[in-house]
């Protein structure tokens, strides 16, 4: 018998994986959270039956929503992740020697179990000692923090449930305040194809414009997301993500990468026609 996993990416496009086990389920009290082993993408984390990490194609998530902040600003050195279960995040992140410390702020502790013992291709990092584990809400973290952060990477869920409140203008105004002079701001920005992706997508760029003085978006390209093409935002109180870009210097550090390099780094930037109108249309 074939076993398929499907998941509803939108009312009339489904996306399915051939199942080989079904290596976990368990209900937090957050959400479902199940880890599945496929004969295309390997051991892939769904929550509440949403792709939220595949062993193929993560390299390409983890190492856009990393690397950019990084090679604008090659002297960051504390950083906030919030979010980010399964670890992949901050396993980019400790690649940096020149980081000092890494607060990950993860609401729900269930998940980063579940990764931890399944998926240690992301996991595999989050005991360095650089690291410090919050299991609590991130968006009352970040409350009242000043000037603490050289940056703030909010790898978070869709715009529901637990991750609903971290695309609110309060949740990006405390971010602001909690970022350092030259602080950059990186989120999750969602996708422009289908529509409930792309309303959601205009919704949080909107805010970070009116918050931050520099605001981009750069785009990715991920195989197991909902129609491929998805966002990152960046925001900054001070340094342009392209103009401010030495990618000779980010070369030197000599890291090995799957996807990222200084050209694509660029090119990421340059948007479409039709993306570029929805970030600039007004909500």
């Amino acid at each position: 018998m074939e076993l398929w996993y499907t998941e509803n990416q939108t009312p009339n496009v489904n996306f399915s994986m051939k199942v080989k086990s079904h290596l976990y389920s368990e209900k937090s009290p957050f959400q479902q959270i199940d880890v599945i082993d496929t004969y295309e993408f390997g051991r892939v984390l769904v929550i509440d039956g949403w792709t939220m990490v595949t062993e193929k194609d993560e390299f390409i998530y983890h190492e856009m929503i990393t690397h950019v902040a990084l090679a604008t600003n090659p002297e960051i050195k504390r950083v906030l992740v919030i979010g980010a279960g399964d670890g992949g995040t901050v396993r980019e992140l400790t690649r940096y020697a020149s980081i000092e410390k890494i607060d990950m702020v993860e609401i729900d502790e269930v998940v980063v179990k579940a990764s931890r013992e399944f998926l240690p291709f992301t996991a595999n990092k989050l005991g360095d000692p650089r690291v410090n584990l919050y299991f609590e809400d991130g968006i009352k973290f970040v409350e009242g923090k000043v000037n603490e952060y050289d940056l703030i990477i909010v790898d978070s869920t869709d715009p529901i449930g637990p991750g609903e409140g971290l695309f609110t203008t309060e949740f990006y105004r405390n971010c602001f305040n909690a970022l350092t002079e030259k602080g950059i701001l990186v989120n999750q920005g969602e996708s422009p194809y289908y529509s409930n992706n792309s309303r959601e997508m205009k919704r949080a760029f909107s805010k970070l414009k009116n918050i931050f003085p520099i605001c981009e978006a750069y785009q990715y390209h991920m195989p197991t997301y909902a129609s491929g093409h998805w966002l990152f935002g960046f925001a900054s109180k001070k340094l342009h993500p392209v103009k401010d870009f030495n990618g000779v210097r980010w070369e030197e550090l000599g890291l090995a990468t799957k996807y990222y390099n200084k050209e694509l780094h660029v090119g990421a930037f340059s948007l479409p026609n039709y993306v570029r109108e929805q970030l600039n249309s007004e909500e």
